[in-house]
């Protein structure tokens, strides 16, 4: 520990009081005969951490025209389905009502993601994304380890490609659009997105076949979008939490749409937490406003690039763009006969950014918010904005060349403080507002751990720059899940007055211990 930085505590009453549910331990319960894709008839419904479990919480509230489709215990949610010919007012009114119930947490529509790529006719013979994110520098060091998973949530894919079959181990992934063990695309012609996606982020690279990926790791899929190029909430947060599960080291999300859910938020923050990077696609509407998922913070949001590094007219930037990578006719794995064609879109960047994670994981053994700094550091200027770049253009070389912390591509130097405090919360109304003295006058990130009782539920909230405690309505950074383990990553945070820190109860009642990491 380099140190030890004050921890001051405020504790008060929160002028409402909400009691709620705990979840049960379990894998996903899938419903046989579900349609795949798009469940636009679907309310999702998560419940608190605190009872037998969310189908139990919500059953009684659920009106005789709908009925409880799916549930995922892990994630604490129900899917509520209302037959399509119901008004619009019908769900609207159910929302309202069982967010009126103390054990239930949210209430919000399973909306349709969809894969982010832009079709294009090819303009280049031959591979150049490799080259420009210098991996065939980084292949010197290492072409990439087996021992390294990536997941693909997506659409299925052509395990059998001559240049992906040797990147699946024994268990190729699973289908969470057809609810079977067998991720393969249903019609090959149709659903391409999937395979080109892999083969970026690990096509077998050096085996004198077709294309050579960035890495050489092993290849997991998550089916969980349609041939269509669409899929639900449901499917997706069920296919990150399951991917998590696996032990995948990156989780790739070359998908978005359909704006903030806190099922997706929940997912992505369960998978961080188990130990995964989640990189995601910043969005093809060539618009300032990341998508959702990349614009969750736990997620590393790509932005793409043409081949001349400048930003793709498709992509779109913001605030929190993480990294670039070339997204613009990128040559990859096909379905069909071609074996390989090229396609754009930001679908096409993030798995570059992926298959970097990968080399960089073979080398060193990083933690998420430590390969997710790394990746930043090693990162290279291609002189455009940080809300088009992020970092810059992730870069392979440097990756896994540079040593983690050694201040290497604008990076910190690598110390960290760690301090924790333990207390408890006695029931939903009781909270606990801590500040925290910085030990460091440019931290390039601190990290803030929330590990509360498994019987009850509390939540994380967090406010940097002002000074004043966050409450649970006004907040700069926000961890919600279900449960009582939480996480808040802030890169560069802002140091010009203590951190405040809320600990809240949710539901429930017990000792907790509040971490906080801060990284040179």
């Amino acid at each position: 520990m380099a140190g030890t930085p004050n921890f001051e505590r405020r504790t008060f009453m929160k002028l409402a009081a909400a009691a709620g549910l705990a979840s049960t331990a379990g894998i996903t319960a899938a419903t046989p005969g579900r349609s795949p894709g798009p469940k636009e008839d679907e309310i999702l419904v998560g419940v608190s951490n605190a009872a037998a479990g969310p189908r139990k919480a919500v059953e009684q509230h659920v009106p005789s025209s709908a009925e409880i489709v799916h549930e995922n215990k892990t994630l604490s949610y129900v899917a509520v389905k209302f037959p399509s010919s119901a008004p619009d007012v019908a769900r609207e009114s159910f929302i309202a009502a069982i967010t009126k119930q103390a054990d239930v947490k949210y209430a919000e529509r399973n909306l349709t993601h969809e894969a982010l790529y832009t079709a294009n006719d090819p303009q280049y013979g031959n591979q150049y994304a490799p080259q420009q994110v210098n991996a065939d520098v980084a292949w010197d060091t290492t072409l990439g380890s087996s021992s390294v998973t990536i997941a693909v949530v997506d659409q299925g894919i052509k395990y059998d490609h001559p240049d992906l079959s040797a990147q699946f181990g024994t268990d190729t992934g699973y289908d969470f659009v057809d609810a079977d063990d067998d991720p393969y695309p249903d019609v090959l012609a149709d659903e391409y997105h999937g395979t080109h996606v892999a083969g970026i982020a690990a096509g077998t690279t050096d085996n004198n076949e077709g294309i050579g990926g960035i890495s050489n790791s092993t290849l997991l899929s998550g089916r969980a979008l349609s041939e269509e190029g669409t899929g639900s909430t449901s499917d997706i947060a069920d296919a990150v939490e399951w991917a998590a599960d696996q032990g995948a080291d990156v989780i790739n999300l070359s998908l978005g749409g359909g704006g903030y859910t806190s099922t997706m938020k929940n997912a992505v923050s369960y998978a961080t937490q188990q130990g995964s990077l989640v990189v995601a696609a910043a969005g093809n509407d060539g618009m300032g406003q990341v998508s959702y998922p990349a614009a969750y913070s736990e997620c590393v949001a790509v932005s793409a690039l043409d081949p001349d590094e400048s930003l793709a007219s498709y992509s779109n930037y913001g605030s929190e763009i993480d990294l670039a990578a070339p997204g613009t006719n990128v040559l990859s794995c096909w379905t069909t006969s071609t074996e390989y064609e090229t396609i754009s879109g930001t679908s096409m960047a993030t798995p570059v950014v992926s298959g970097v994670a990968g080399l960089a994981l073979a080398v060193y053994d990083l933690s998420p918010s430590d390969l997710r700094s790394h990746l930043k550091a090693t990162a290279v200027d291609v002189g455009l904005s940080s809300s088009q770049q992020g970092s810059g253009r992730v870069d392979a070389a440097n990756a896994v060349e540079t040593q983690p912390g050694s201040g290497g591509g604008g990076g910190g130097s690598g110390e960290e403080t760690t301090t924790s405090v333990d207390d408890s919360l006695s029931n939903s109304a009781d909270s606990d507002c801590w500040t925290y003295a910085w030990e460091y006058s440019s931290p390039s990130q601190v990290v803030i751990d929330l590990s509360g009782p498994s019987s009850a539920d509390f939540d994380l909230y967090a406010n940097e720059g002002s000074g004043t405690c966050p409450s649970t309505s006004f907040f700069d950074y926000r961890s919600w899940t279900t449960s009582s383990t939480e996480q808040i990553v802030i890169d560069n945070p802002d140091t010009s007055a203590d951190l405040s820190v809320l600990v809240d109860s949710y539901s429930g009642s017990g000792s907790y211990t509040l971490t906080i990491t801060e990284k040179q």
